[in-house]
């Protein structure tokens, strides 16, 4: 096991270069099997998410080649992935416990294969993620589902067909899931109340890329005709809206003055907003956005939504903000039931923090101690990090296997614009 050791107390000033996003290079990577021709994709972060669907589409029968990444920072990977055959359709648990992304596969195996045996996934336990709407919108395409033994199983003999999928609620898994599924599908596919995110745009161009027919993507409503068959493409992952902003909030908090190198504002301008009203200082250049302190951080509100509200992804770093600001923040949570767990780490570094229901009352304090704390999640690691940065001492981040699932060198980045920090053995 390996921790992280932050000595807090240093402003960050500089550069830091956005990866590729965690979040679309996963249904990208699963589009390969919609195709037997070569897919590839550029601009892939070291990430162990990656990793784990990589050894799941290798099981499959994909065969992957990397290429890149061994320079510096900013040298990005490069990854071939070769489906022209598959060998199996099952998806089996010991891979996909790993990944709650694994479900992507689904919708890509019924499609080109007209079966698919995928485990019921994991993943951060950060609320209950059902995967029902990926399955009633497979239905809706013609797909017949059995449920056994832990595992769902689809099959469609005979293909998929174009239809209405409508979700009752917004799902950017599922979205992604018939979006890919309904690209082979027979006739034309309208999908209502569909995710808006941005990688759902930059999945609905690869698909295209891949010679699929794709309209509305970034919309409520996305329509695909479906086509017989799909080719090969090269496509670059988009930057990380995620990582860029959480690395934004470090420049603040810390009152510092960083440039997010590769970071496109549109794609977390709720983010920017947040910051803005927090007391920082946002301005776009051309090679990224810059970020710097204003003197002091004001509190500020903030309620997650779906795209293009503000990114529940982004809430507990926003916390661990609130937690130095002057006066009070509210926080409420509207995505997920079980996304605060990171409140009584926070506490263990002398947060004011009250939680009812589903809101968070955060009262800043003007001095934060250093501690042991424990990861509970991928977002909340960082959110506990970027406390650590500004805690007077020494602050010990434990359960790094979440940061790792999301975030790509992060210790390199950070010491690169000044920060006190180093990986180290338990």
């Amino acid at each position: 096991m390996e921790k992280l050791v932050i000595t807090g107390g240093t402003a960050l000033h500089g550069t830091i270069p956005i990866s590729g996003a965690k979040n679309a290079a996963l249904p990208l990577m699963c589009t390969c099997l919609l195709t037997e021709d070569k897919v590839t994709l550029e601009n892939l972060p070291r990430l162990a998410d990656i990793t784990t669907l990589t050894d799941l589409l290798n099981h499959l029968g994909v065969t992957v080649t990397i290429e890149g990444g061994k320079g510096g920072m900013l040298a990005g990977r490069s990854l071939t992935f070769d489906g022209h055959t598959i060998n199996d359709t099952v998806a089996p648990y010991d891979i996909v416990r790993k990944m709650r992304a694994s479900i992507l596969v689904l919708g890509p195996l019924v499609a080109r294969m007209g079966e698919a045996t995928v485990s019921l996934p994991g993943g951060c336990a950060i609320g209950n993620r059902p995967i029902d709407l990926h399955l009633k919108a497979l239905e809706a395409l013609g797909a017949t589902i059995e449920m056994e033994q832990g595992y769902v199983r689809a099959t469609a003999p005979g293909g998929l067909k174009g239809g209405r999928v409508r979700f009752p609620f917004v799902s950017v898994g599922a979205t992604e899931n018939i979006l890919m599924a309904a690209a082979l599908a027979k006739g034309t596919t309208t999908i209502e109340n569909a995710a808006r995110e941005p990688e759902i745009v930059d999945l609905a161009k690869c698909l295209n890329a891949m010679g699929a027919r794709i309209t509305g993507a970034g919309h409520e409503t996305i329509t695909v005709e479906g086509v017989e068959k799909l080719h090969g493409c090269t496509h670059a992952v988009m930057p990380d809206r995620i990582e860029a902003g959480s690395y934004a909030v470090a420049a603040l908090m810390t009152r510092g003055d960083l440039l997010l190198e590769g970071a496109k504002a549109e794609d977390m301008q709720a983010t920017l907003d947040t910051l803005t009203e927090a007391g920082g200082i946002v301005t776009v250049e051309d090679v990224g956005v810059r970020v710097k302190a204003n003197g002091h951080v004001q509190g500020f509100n903030a309620v997650t939504q779906p795209f293009p509200g503000f990114a529940t992804d982004m809430q507990a770093q926003f916390m661990a903000l609130a937690c130095v600001a002057d006066g009070a923040s509210v926080i409420t949570e509207a995505i997920f039931e079980n996304r605060f767990m990171h409140v009584s780490e926070l506490t263990r570094l002398g947060a004011n923090i009250t939680v009812k229901g589903s809101t968070a009352t955060v009262r800043g304090t003007k001095l934060l101690r250093g501690a042991p704390v424990m990861a509970t999640d991928l977002r909340a690691s960082m959110g506990l990090a970027l406390a650590g940065l500004v805690a007077s001492g020494e602050t010990t981040v434990n359960r790094l296997y979440h940061l790792d699932r999301g975030y790509e060198r992060l210790e390199e980045k950070l010491r690169s614009v000044g920060a006190k920090i180093e990986r180290v053995a338990d």
